[in-house]
């Protein structure tokens, strides 16, 4: 049973993930119009990724000192301010390569904020039990706008006008603000719950009488990464989504080039491989709650790794180009069950008043390890083939599994029916 808050923050996040796709395609696009310099391009991109490895930390912290309602509001009116410019700039034949980079930077960062503030949300709106439903339709929802409908319409968008995608992200970014303003009760970690709220705030800083004076935003970091540290099963589950982190950021970098030539696919067959990883995250939607009712988390995080490196190794075999559509369609299932199972898991055993540190954690890790694994599957891509990464990311994930502990005495630490 989800509680009446709960639709109000899916609306505002799906559709804040419909900005997100169109700026995917839209930015990079600008770029290209705006100069021929690859250096300039590139540096684009990365404004991007830089803000996770910046701010995901003190984002966390943030999360865990103020009102996460009103951090998600102030992201998403930061970002709709942000591209209003843009937009306005492009429309205006005004824009230049630098504002873009600063864009992106901002853009990032207000992701990244957005990002530490909506996750620890969900254990104030939904109850233990029904927690992985919740996670799963966030992310159907965000994956349904972002890249099945974002990504296409920001493409079709700028080709009518390019200021078109940024026009209509200021207004995506503007409704989901104005819908988070809609949820009712304080969201600070350690205050009273929303009416009808069903989150455990007992023992969090403050609970009772007037909140302790806040320590500094450092000190606060380093407590989460020690409590972090001194739990074996969220601490080697951390390491674990880095590994599979960093493969799937590096099959999914060459994915363009294993297209064209491996499968001797154009633009349109590419596009079709990258909806199927949609169309498979879709269906590990339905799946995941099931398989972490029926099996347990670890388990099905097993099962994810050891599917993932089964479609992996599909891949750098595949014949044909349905194979491999089937390949990451599957792949796409197997990556929604980690990332569902691992945050459900996560909000069942992170004490509220740390859950914002504990996330971005698991995501900076998460974002430092998909940059390396880019970077050494285009090395593996150019010295031998566009399959080789393939190969050699199946062989990684099967490692996986061994990064999560089984043994009895960590049996509570994969309970999911909280802390």
């Amino acid at each position: 049973m989800f509680l009446r808050g709960f639709p109000t923050l899916w609306a505002s996040v799906t559709i804040s993930s419909l900005g997100d796709g169109m700026r995917f395609v839209a930015l990079p696009l600008l770029a290209a119009e705006l100069t021929g310099d690859a250096r300039m391009i590139a540096l684009v991109a990365l404004a991007g990724q830089l803000s996770s490895l910046l701010f995901a930390l003190p984002a966390g912290a943030w999360a865990d000192r103020l009102d996460r309602r009103r951090m998600l509001f102030w992201a998403d009116a930061a970002r709709t301010l942000v591209v209003g410019v843009l937009a306005a700039a492009v429309a205006a034949h005004a824009a230049r390569i630098g504002w873009l980079v600063l864009a992106a930077l901002l853009l990032g960062t207000g992701g990244v904020l957005y990002s530490a503030g909506w996750s620890g949300m969900v254990p104030t709106l939904v109850p233990p039990a029904d927690r992985a439903r919740a996670n799963s339709r966030l992310q159907a929802g965000a994956l349904v706008t972002d890249t099945l409908l974002g990504t296409p319409l920001g493409a079709v968008l700028f080709g009518l006008a390019a200021a078109l995608p940024f026009a209509v992200d200021t207004l995506s970014f503007a409704c989901a603000a104005g819908l988070v303003l809609l949820l009712q009760g304080d969201f600070r970690p350690g205050r009273a719950e929303p009416p009808g709220g069903a989150g455990p705030h007992a023992g969090a800083p403050g609970a009772a009488g007037a909140p302790a004076e806040r320590p500094a935003l450092r000190r606060q970091v380093a407590e989460a990464l020690r409590w972090l540290r001194g739990r074996p099963v969220l601490f080697r589950l951390c390491l674990a989504r880095g590994l599979t982190g960093g493969v799937s950021s590096g099959l999914i970098a060459v994915l363009v080039l294993y297209a064209s030539r491996a499968q001797h696919l154009g633009p349109t067959g590419f596009a079709l491989l990258v909806a199927a990883f949609a169309v498979g995250g879709l269906l590990g939607s339905v799946l995941t709650p099931r398989l972490l009712q029926h099996w347990g988390v670890r388990p099905t995080l097993t099962a994810g790794a050891l599917g993932s490196a089964a479609c992996a190794l599909l891949l750098a075999l595949a014949p044909t180009p349905a194979v491999a559509a089937l390949a990451v369609a599957a792949y796409g299932v197997a990556e929604f069950a980690w990332y569902v199972g691992g945050l459900t898991l996560r909000q069942a055993q992170v004490p509220t008043h740390l859950l914002g540190r504990v996330t971005m954690a698991h995501q900076l890790v998460f974002d430092a390890s998909g940059a390396v694994g880019a970077a050494l599957a285009g090395l593996l891509a150019h010295a031998w083939g566009v399959r080789a990464p393939y190969f050699v990311g199946a062989a990684l994930l099967l490692a996986v599994p061994l990064l999560l502990p089984a043994a009895r005495r960590e049996a509570q630490g994969w309970a999911l029916a909280g802390h």
